[in-house]
């Protein structure tokens, strides 16, 4: 290449690229790490309460790896009466679906479990 602009340009965008797939590389050893960790956790061998803190340790690893928790994301509900903060990638957040019926008084929404259905 003869032109200086555009070697520079190549070797930026080479140097992008492979700094995007060593921190893909980083991030996938560290979900087989957690992933084993959690296998581990699971295999029936520890007590709950060693258990669940076996988890929790696994969890805390994958986030320093990855560089922390996940940023809250602010959204609002489908219908707009509520502002739920969850992590990005989360589902979206429920406003009831069509089973919520008014309570009798009105001052209230009710939203049965979902596998059930909503007073009458």
């Amino acid at each position: 290449m003869n032109n200086p602009i555009a070697l520079r340009v190549a070797i930026a965008w080479a140097a992008a690229t492979l700094a995007a797939g060593a921190a893909a590389q980083a991030d996938n050893g560290a979900q087989q790490r957690y992933e084993r960790a959690l296998a581990a956790c699971n295999s029936g061998s520890l007590p709950a309460p060693r258990r669940e803190a076996c988890v929790r340790a696994a969890g805390n690893a994958l986030d320093r790896a990855l560089g922390g928790t996940p940023a809250a994301a602010p959204r609002p509900s489908d219908d707009g009466r509520a502002t739920v903060v969850s992590p990005p990638g989360a589902p979206p957040p429920s406003s009831g679906g069509g089973n919520a019926v008014p309570s009798s008084d009105g001052r209230a929404t009710i939203v049965p479990p979902a596998d059930r259905t909503a007073p009458r």
